[in-house]
This record gives C-alpha cells, structure tokens and sequence, in this order.
C-alpha cells in the first residue's frame, strides 16, 4: 500500500493566482507614459509664454522624453530580467513620479527639459517591464484580457490625451495653468507605488544574465542617432547632421546586430538574444508592429494641425473632436479579447487594419468635399478609425509575444517597446514630408489621411506572414 502511494505521481502544481491589483498598478504606468507623450502639445503654448523658452526649448520638451524613452527600452528590458521585472518597475514608477513633479515645479525652460528627460527614462524602465509581466503572470484567456486592457489604456492616453490637457488647462486648478498637467501624475504615481509590492510577483529570467556592456552601448548610440533626427529634422528641414546620425545609425546598427548574434551563438547573454527572430511569430509581429505604430503618432498630429491651424480650433476644441476616435476606440477593444477568442489574432488585426483604411478613407472625402462646413463632419470617420485601432493595438502586441519563453520576456519585451516608439517617430517624420509638401491645410490633410490609409492596407498585407494560430477560446 505504501509503495503505491510513494510511485504515484505527483498532481500537477495549480497555478499562482494573480494578484488582484497586478493589473491596475501596472496599468496605470502605462497610461500616465502615454498621456504624457501627447498631453504636452497642450500645454507648449501657455508654457512657452510663462518660462520665456524659445523654440529650440519648446521643441526639446518634446524630443527630450521621446529621444530617452526610445532610447533606453532595450536596455531596461535586460535590467528587469537581471535585478527583476517588480524591482525594475518600481524603480521607474517611482523616478517618473518625482520627474513628474520637477516638471510641474520646473523654474526655467531648462530645469523643464532636463525632467523631461528624466521622464524618459523613467518610462523607459516602466515600458517593458509591464509587457514581460503580462506575459508572465498570465496565460491562455486570460493574457488574452491582460493585453486587451493594456491596449485600451495605452489608447485612452493617446487618444483623450489632448482633451485631458485641455480640460486641465482650462480648469486652473489652484492657479497651476499648464503645471498640472504635470503635477497630475503625483497623486497617482504614489498610489500605484504603494501598492506595487503588495500586488506585482517579483520575476526574472533564471540565470540573471548580464547586462552586456558593448551591447548596451552600441544599442544606446544607435537609437539616440536614429530618433534624434527623425524628431528635429522635419521642424530643421533636414540640415547635413541628421544625414550624417542617419547614415551613422544604420551603420552601428548593423554592428550591434553582428556583436548580438555572435554572443547569442557563444551562448553568452546578448542584450537582444537573436533566437527571437527565428520565431516567425516574433519577426512578423515585429513588422505588423511597426506597420501600425508608423500610422499613430503621424495621425494623431495631422489631425491636430488640422484641427488647430486649417479648422481655427483651440486645443480644448480640438480635444473634444479626438473624443470621436476615443469613443469607437472605446468600444472596440473592451471587446478585442472576444473577438480574438472567436477569430484569432490575423483575422482581427486584419479587420481592424481595414476599418482603420475606410475610417481615414472617410476623413480624406470630407477634408476635400466639405472644409468649409462643421468640423463634427469629420466625427464618422474618425469613429470608424477608432473601432479599427481598438481591434489592432491589442492582438497586434500580444501575437509578437505569446509565444516567448519567460526567460526572454524582458529583452522581447524592450525590442517591441522600442519598435513602438522608433515607429512613431520615423512615421512623424515622414508624414511631416507629405503635410507640409502639400501648401493648403486642407490638401495637406487630405494627402496625410490618404497616406496613412495605404499604410493600414500594408498592415493587413503583413498579416498573411504571422504564423496561424487557433483561436482562443475561454
């Protein structure tokens, strides 16, 4: 009877529930990140005139937190593999937190730059920290909802970012102006701190791998050559430095790609383990991500000129238009996870590629046939656009990394962050090519949308290359 009992094998562990507050805490580092990316188009004007800055300052409060988040994603991706995805996030959440209030207290243009800069990092250290999490602390259905709610909040900060802004602005609170958009963080940034330990499971890839110095600063140097002038070349007209840090870029690039290989092949601890992009589910996913991510920050600006400069609205105005995309946004991706559940990951990615294409294919006919008439004319189309976003952000993130072992969420986490933000810039840039190559606010509106929509039908083309894969149910 014993031996029995001693050979029978043993039940199979039950998984570690997820804390309640996991997803909340890291959520909310999520959202202020994004709303902090467009929430300063806002408030540049009041701020230029209370701190006396220049152009040169105002254009550097915005490159300044681009230029470190992007440059810094990679790099934090191995950090919380090596020291721990909670330690790592904490870290950050805690630097933005107080970079936030250096912001809001800033007393010159200056000091202002130098936080945002700070702001950066610190969101470089959040970002991929929460997409490791989510694929660690969940699985099957359930990450499936995990991702699903994260693409809802990166969306809400994107999209109502502007209108936040505003209403902040408008409201004056305390005689804060422009501060509190700033200063809003602080509250909310230390309720998330006090709840990061009790809620987020500490993890970390098994062997604690190294942190690969000639890696980090190759991958540094190539990202700030790359975005840099992607962000100031377009306001520059593109003067021969940011040819030269182009050209520079791509080349170290290349030399870092060759030095991660040849680690990866000594079965040392690249800060990137090329075995990633063997996985067919990694390298498509990658160019679905950047296909899309190309299209959101290059839109979300076109409209914003639009709106302010060819249709006279104040930023106020502008954000209440915006509320058209977040409100089919909205819709959507409280439901992608469904959707996913019942289609699989392509087919919704592809359908929301194509809403997206007919949304802007809408904006483009009413830029042209009635830029005279009300501008809640341009509502249909920006909703349509929103329910195509909500039914991509989500599946299009998650499909590049589901199939990740954990012990790489980190780094596959830093170079999905990093293929966002990259996106985002280089697509500014080029669609600043085509707004301003246009002359009239209108055809320059009409020709951005346009473009932008054949974007999204690339985006649908990549999709036949990610890998098919059942549905998930439950």
């Amino acid at each position: 009877m014993s031996t029995a009992l001693n050979t029978r094998r043993p039940a199979p562990a039950a998984p570690t529930p997820v804390p309640r507050g996991l997803l909340p805490v890291v959520l909310t580092a999520t959202f202020m990140t994004a709303l902090d990316i467009f929430v300063v188009n806002v408030a540049l004007p009041s701020l230029q005139g209370d701190l006396g800055a220049g152009p040169a300052a105002v254009q550097w409060v915005m490159a300044g937190f681009s230029l470190a988040l992007a440059a810094g994603l990679v790099t934090a991706g191995r950090l919380g593999d090596r020291y721990g995805r909670r330690r790592v996030f904490g870290l950050g959440l805690a630097l933005f937190t107080l970079a936030s209030a250096a912001c809001g207290l800033a007393p010159t243009a200056a000091a202002l730059v130098g936080a945002r800069v700070v702001q950066g990092l610190a969101a470089a250290l959040m970002g991929p920290q929460v997409l490791a999490i989510l694929r660690t602390a969940f699985s099957g259905a359930a990450q499936a909802r995990a991702f699903a709610r994260y693409g809802l909040t990166m969306g809400i900060g994107a999209v109502f970012g502007q209108l936040i802004g505003g209403l902040l602005i408008r409201a004056d609170l305390f005689g804060l102006g422009w501060r509190s958009c700033f200063l809003i963080n602080l509250p909310i940034g230390l309720a998330a701190l006090l709840l990061v330990r009790r809620s987020l499971p500490e993890s970390r890839a098994p062997q604690r791998p190294g942190l690969d110095p000639a890696g980090v600063l190759l991958v540094t140097t190539a990202l700030t050559g790359l975005v840099l002038p992607l962000i100031q070349g377009p306001q520059l007209d593109w003067p021969l430095w940011t040819e030269l840090c182009l050209g520079a870029s791509v080349a170290l690039l290349a030399v870092f790609a060759v030095h991660q290989h040849r680690a990866t092949d000594a079965t040392a601890t690249p800060l990137v383990d090329t075995r990633l992009f063997r996985s067919r589910a990694f390298s498509a996913g990658l160019l679905a991500q950047l296909a899309f991510w190309l299209g959101q920050g290059s839109f979300f600006l076109a409209l914003a000129l639009h709106l302010q400069f060819g249709r006279g609205l104040d930023a106020l105005g502008a954000g209440l238009v915006f509320t058209a995309i977040g409100l089919g946004y909205l819709i959507t991706s409280n439901t992608t996870h469904r959707v996913t559940a019942r289609l699989g990951d392509r087919r919704t990615i592809a359908l929301g590629g194509l809403l997206m294409a007919l949304g802007l294919g809408l904006l483009a006919l009413t830029a042209y046939d009635a830029s005279d008439g009300s501008v809640w004319w341009l509502a249909p189309g920006l909703f349509v656009d929103g329910l195509g976003m909500g039914l991509v952000i989500a599946p299009v993130t998650s499909v590049v990394l589901v199939g990740v072992e954990p012990r790489l969420a980190g780094s596959a986490a830093g170079v999905v962050s990093t293929v966002q933000q990259v996106g985002g810039a280089l697509g500014i840039a080029l669609i600043g090519l085509v707004y301003y190559g246009a002359g009239d606010p209108t055809a320059a509106f009409g020709r951005s949308v346009l473009a932008l929509a054949a974007l999204e039908l690339v985006l649908v083309g990549l999709v036949r290359f990610l890998p098919h894969g059942a549905p998930r149910r439950g």
